[in-house]
């Protein structure tokens, strides 16, 4: 039987809500298909269906831990995640990892983080009101909010945020390069190595708190702590920051759903539910991961020490499950979609990140009930050689 052909996968740099080509070909005609990545070693699988990725997801005999050491093809030039990161963990140190990670989103400590969020999103609204239009609504909105409700969740004072962006958007991008990455990789690390450091001396009711006490008690070591640390703080700042913005955007460009959601407030949660199904969040795909044994998949079978991706933007198209998964539809409501991920790598702050979703899209409407965009939408710059999709600059007047 002939080798399944390779395809040699470069994702392009798509402006707005433009799904990846090759991506859309292969859930139609390829579901499990060979892929190379521009950077890293050899070929990987790559899983598109919505039932193929959710069973790789789950399944115990594909491992993230086995990925650690190995030059997988990749899109970045770096490896981004850190030694003993909880994302290339395997239960049941996975586990113990994503325990620690969920007590701190209490329900006590979910009302005052949403608290919070109203207070940092009508601040911003304020001084965008004070200085007036036009203005870009990433400066002033979508890039300050994730990255303010991050700070306040790990419990990093104001004035260091500037320098957590920094090192953010340096180690997240594809473009910067290895050495850029790594330098940046190290100082965060150290940073809160430090901050975590001071909460065994003095705690308090934040992550960094949470990590100390984990410390404390032996069931994390340092490194541990400070990668967990290192991934929320990223995935806070950037996942909200970009799909936010592309909520937006897809409003400001879709008159007839942004009516509806004015008309009827009570659908926002509905819609950022359908908003995340159908936003295009990311380039390419994300962590990989290696088959222990010979696992069968969509009736393709994956040779031991293979890498496997799974693309959660395809599994949020499938026809098989979504009716019109073309369609941005605000009246879906069976949704089960995995713009999170699945299974034990299922994004840790989801009902963060939907709870700043939503107060953004219900408060920046109410404040400003005329905002649309200050050019036109062939003129929006998108970015390019990152890893998380979103608008560069989003100007806006109203």
């Amino acid at each position: 039987m002939a080798e399944p052909q390779i395809h040699f996968w470069a994702p392009p740099d798509l402006p707005g809500l433009a799904f990846d080509p090759l991506l859309a070909r292969l859930l139609h005609e390829e579901p499990v298909a060979r892929v190379k990545l521009p950077n890293g070693e050899g070929h990987a699988w790559l899983a598109t269906r919505y039932d193929d990725v959710r069973f790789v997801s789950v399944d115990p005999r594909f491992s993230r831990q086995a990925v650690m050491g190995r030059q997988v093809t990749r899109l970045a030039p770096h490896f981004i995640p850190m030694d003993g990161a909880v994302g290339f963990a395997d239960p049941p140190d996975h586990t113990r990892m994503r325990r620690v990670v969920a007590s701190a989103f209490t329900a006590r400590s979910m009302r005052r983080l949403h608290e919070h969020a109203q207070r940092v999103v009508d601040r911003l609204l304020d001084r965008m009101e004070g200085r007036g239009g036009p203005l870009d609504l990433m400066a002033h909105l979508n890039r300050p909010f994730p990255l303010a409700m991050v700070c306040a969740l790990m419990g990093v004072p104001d004035e260091d945020q500037s320098r957590m962006a920094h090192w953010s958007d340096t180690i997240i991008s594809a473009a910067r390069g290895r050495e850029a990455s790594e330098r940046a990789k190290a100082e965060m690390a150290e940073y809160f190595r430090d901050l975590i450091e001071r909460r065994r001396a003095e705690p308090e009711e934040d992550l960094a708190g949470v990590l100390a006490g984990a410390l404390e008690n032996e069931v994390l070591d340092q490194d541990e702590a400070v990668g967990l640390a290192v991934l929320i703080q990223i995935g806070g700042a950037h996942a909200v920051r970009n799909n936010s913005a592309n909520m937006v955007y897809a409003l400001l460009t879709r008159p007839g759903h942004l009516a509806r959601l004015r008309a009827e407030p009570e659908l926002v949660p509905q819609a950022v539910e359908e908003l995340l199904r159908y936003i295009p969040h990311r380039n390419a795909v994300g962590l990989s991961r290696i088959a222990l044994e010979d696992v069968e998949v969509g009736g393709v079978l994956i040779p031991a020490g293979d890498p496997v991706y799974v693309s959660y933007l395809t599994a949020n198209r499938d026809p098989q499950v979504f009716a019109d998964p073309e369609q941005l539809d605000f009246d879906r409501t069976h949704n089960p979609h995995v713009a999170f991920g699945h299974g034990p790598h299922y994004c840790p702050g989801a009902t963060l990140a939907r709870m700043e979703s939503e107060i953004l899209l219900r408060s920046l409407w109410d404040r400003f009930p005329g905002l649309r965009l200050a050019v036109p939408e062939e003129e929006l710059v998108w970015e390019r050689g990152a890893l998380i999709r979103g608008p560069r600059e989003l100007p806006v007047q109203w």
